[in-house]
């Protein structure tokens, strides 16, 4: 399994399929090696040329994976293709069923209590042979040092973060800086997505790449976030000119 990285506007993405991906974060796991995951769309790129310090983050990240089609187009249009998109919600839900098959320990951070109580139940429903070891809704503050040593004492094998960029990576490089072993990985809405509180756009739309035309039409509110898109290919076709 060869991974070159592949840089897309100064943040380097890995080239591997979903099952590569999923082969080597499950190696890491099981040699207790502690994994910064980070799954990245257009939005995040963009975030990260605007913000040194979060970029210094993504830096620090062991695996960053194309979670946005806009990322596959970009990366496509520098002349440098990523083999596929790797959606973070699909690449959580498969370490989920790992977990569930090895018995790993969970901890889920992130979303509102009534969603995250929901996210715990379905959890256990669909994985039940999970070792769930605590759960905390998203709204505290960066600082508090009382869930960041909560997590810590609970010393799981995997946690999923889901505070919206740049929050949750922010918060996992403290963590991990702490914390003896585990994958962390930012989720963003997974748990809202998992829970059925925001609906996930049908089967089709994401086959054709059109997820994020389904979130638009269903939430009117997001245009303004929409528009880092046409802003990332222009960044990116300026690039390409640079480079060329």
């Amino acid at each position: 399994m060869t991974n070159k990285k592949i840089d897309v506007l100064n943040v380097k993405f890995d080239n591997l399929t979903k099952k590569e991906m999923l082969a080597a974060l499950i190696d890491r796991v099981n040699k207790k090696e502690k994994t910064f995951v980070v799954t990245a769309n257009p939005e995040i790129v963009m975030h990260a040329n605007a913000d040194k310090h979060y970029m210094a983050i993504l830096k620090q990240a062991d695996y960053i994976t194309a979670d946005g089609i806009g990322i596959v187009k970009g990366a496509r249009i520098l002349g440098t293709p990523i083999v596929e998109r790797v959606a973070g919600y699909d690449l959580m839900l498969d370490l989920l069923k790992e977990a569930d098959l090895n018995q790993k320990s969970v901890y889920l951070l992130g979303a509102k209590q009534t969603t995250i109580e929901k996210a715990v139940k379905k959890l256990k429903k669909d994985y039940p042979q999970i070792n769930l070891v605590g759960y905390h809704n998203g709204y505290f503050d960066l600082a508090d040092e009382s869930i960041l040593s909560e997590v810590l004492a609970a010393e799981p094998d995997l946690l999923f973060v889901g505070l919206g960029f740049s929050r949750q990576e922010k918060w996992i490089l403290r963590y991990l800086e702490q914390a003896d072993k585990g994958l962390a990985m930012g989720v963003g809405g997974a748990f809202d997505a998992y829970t059925g509180t925001v609906k996930r756009a049908p089967a089709i739309f994401i086959k054709m790449n059109l997820e994020w035309f389904y979130r638009l039409i269903k939430q009117p509110s997001r245009f303004k976030r929409m528009l880092v898109l046409p802003k990332f290919l222009v960044a990116v076709k300026k690039e390409k000119k640079n480079v060329s």
